[in-house]
């Protein structure tokens, strides 16, 4: 996998982590959930903007999540939230898809070479994703 490519996924990545957070946050009422996630989101936001620095600065294209991957996220979040809302379900969602990143995370750091700036957001991206996960845990 080629620079660029990799920056596209770990921005899609932390952008997907926003628009679920997002989707999320509408249907909390704790005030200190509705904080973590708040700062979670942020976080995001701050790993979104250097790969979005990084692709600026190559010229390349910023793409934006695509229609059918938001609307199947939704829809999953609509579903799995129908009749529970409580914070434990809520964390639960959240959790499952934030493992998915970190085992993405981790096998593009195993199994591919890369160096500098684009070795650090990506395992900074680990790293958020990983203690993410440990605060959710709090809420189940």
């Amino acid at each position: 996998m080629e620079k660029i490519e990799l920056l596209k996924e770990i921005s899609k990545d932390s952008k997907m982590g926003m628009d679920s957070i997002n989707m999320v946050l509408k249907k909390v009422e704790d005030k200190n959930f509705k904080e973590l996630l708040n700062t979670q989101h942020e976080e995001y936001k701050n790993i979104f903007d250097r790969t979005q620095e990084l692709l600026i600065q190559n010229h390349e294209k910023i793409e934006d999540t695509p229609i059918m991957q938001k609307a199947m996220s939704w829809m999953g979040i609509q579903f799995n939230t129908a009749t529970d809302t409580s914070n434990s379900q809520l964390s639960d969602l959240l959790i499952q898809g934030t493992n998915m990143g970190i085992v993405k995370g981790k096998k593009l750091l195993n199994n591919i070479s890369m160096s500098g700036e684009l070795k650090n957001i990506l395992s900074d991206f680990v790293r958020l994703q990983e203690k993410n996960v440990e605060d959710l845990k709090k809420y189940l």
